[in-house]
């Protein structure tokens, strides 16, 4: 019998499949509002693969909620990675193992970056954070509470694929956002991820963002076929949270460093996750409005 995957991989080369909603919307979903918590909102961002902007997507969300007035603390659990330094254009020499030395305090390793942007690096000792001592756990348990006066949303930026660590972060947190882009292969990924989250946690709460896609029809077909194969195979309920119009501003706010949110906030991808973080503290899905320029490039097949 062939594996899900595999399945995975025939729905999304078939072109046949029809989309859940007409052609005439864009997909509009009504997410639920988590219940009230007591401090602040933790949502890790996932990928099954690297390369599809999840990071990207933590750093210019930060940067986005702030700008509707919530206080948001990065925490890159992406394995000694970096980054959210490299999008930032800065570098830390300290991370979330130093709390482990008593001289060292919450102060110390949270990292007030530019464009408002503060965060903890993870740094390559996260690597082993499961080999830790039930001393060395509480101290980091007892130090990083001091996050809940500091922040209302905890963005936590996690590595990719369906590693322990991963899942680890993942199900601790209180919402998931999985990051995929319409190729075959990221598709295939994601769903692995899906696969293992729905199998270690029992109050499931992942929401898709599909990155870099062209039009609203293609944004239909991946929220269907993933939607669809979740439910079918892992009985895994999956919405869309939001999605992002490939954009080449992207591109060059990577290159130079400065988050396309700062750099150039009223870029097409900008809006697109200014209306994911909406969506966020609203508790539905905004559609994007593409305007007189998406018109053109609808028109012109730009």
């Amino acid at each position: 019998m062939k594996d899900q995957a595999a399945k995975l991989r025939r729905l999304v080369e078939n072109k046949n499949v029809s989309p859940e909603l007409p052609a005439s919307k864009a997909p509009e979903t009504t997410i639920k509002q988590p219940a009230e918590l007591k401090g602040p909102r933790t949502i890790a961002i996932t990928s099954g693969k690297g390369g599809v902007g999840k990071t990207n997507l933590a750093v210019n969300l930060a940067i986005a909620l702030g700008n509707m007035g919530k206080r948001v603390i990065i925490i890159d659990a992406d394995m000694g990675m970096a980054n959210v330094d490299i999008l930032l254009g800065t570098s830390s020499r300290i991370n979330l193992m130093n709390l482990l030395d008593p001289e060292v305090n919450l102060e110390d390793v949270l990292l007030r970056g530019p464009y408002g942007v503060s965060y903890i690096s993870g740094g390559s000792g996260m690597e082993h954070a499961e080999e830790l001592t039930e001393v060395e756990k509480d101290i980091l348990f007892t130090k990083l509470e001091a996050c809940a006066e500091w922040a209302d949303i905890i963005l936590i930026d996690t590595g990719a694929g369906i590693g322990k660590n991963v899942l680890d972060f993942i199900v601790s947190a209180d919402e998931v956002l999985l990051v995929t882009t319409p190729e075959p292969t990221a598709l295939t990924d994601a769903y692995a991820v899906m696969k293992g989250y729905s199998k270690t946690t029992d109050t499931p709460n992942l929401k898709l963002i599909v990155n870099r896609v062209i039009d609203e029809p293609e944004i239909r077909e991946v929220v269907s076929t993933l939607s669809r194969t979740a439910e079918k195979f892992l009985k895994l309920s999956v919405e869309c949270m939001g999605y992002i119009y490939d954009d080449q501003t992207m591109v060059k706010s990577v290159r130079s460093q400065v988050p396309i949110m700062s750099g150039y906030p009223d870029a097409l991808a900008a809006r697109c996750i200014s209306s994911i973080a909406k969506g966020l503290v609203n508790g539905r899905q905004e559609k994007v409005s593409l305007g007189w320029r998406g018109f053109l490039r609808r028109l012109f097949k730009k």
